[in-house]
């Protein structure tokens, strides 16, 4: 069974930047695709971004495009958000989360079989 544990949220400014941290134990990720998802109050879980086993593909959310990367250490079997030019509307509990197959089958959360307990990010304007 693997634990996820995620790291550094907090409480920035907007236009601020912050990252993520996923660390797993338990067994190795590297055939894992991993992804982020985050859930604002009263919102349903979305979609943020993914990254294949391999590290060689990546999804956004169109919204985070350009001002997100995602990123992994195999080595270290660790996944990072890296979040720039934070927004108010990016205010939320970020969850990292582990999927069975080593390629990007989707975003839907369904494909998604591991989850780690959530980080708070809130963004003030």
């Amino acid at each position: 069974q693997v634990q996820l544990v995620e790291s550094g949220g907090g409480l920035v400014q907007a236009g601020d930047s912050l990252r993520l941290s996923c660390a797993a134990s338990g067994r190795t990720l590297s055939r894992n695709t991993l992804g982020w998802f985050r859930q604002a109050p009263g919102k349903e879980r979305e979609f943020v971004a993914a990254i294949s086993a391999s590290g060689s593909n990546t999804v956004y959310k169109d919204s985070v495009k350009g001002r997100f990367t995602i990123s992994r250490d195999n080595a270290e079997n660790i996944m990072y958000l890296q979040m720039n030019t934070l927004k108010p509307d990016g205010t939320a509990v970020y969850y990292c989360a582990a999927a069975t197959s080593p390629w990007i089958v989707g975003t839907d959360e369904r494909n998604f079989e591991s989850w780690g307990q959530g980080t708070q990010v809130t963004v003030s304007s």
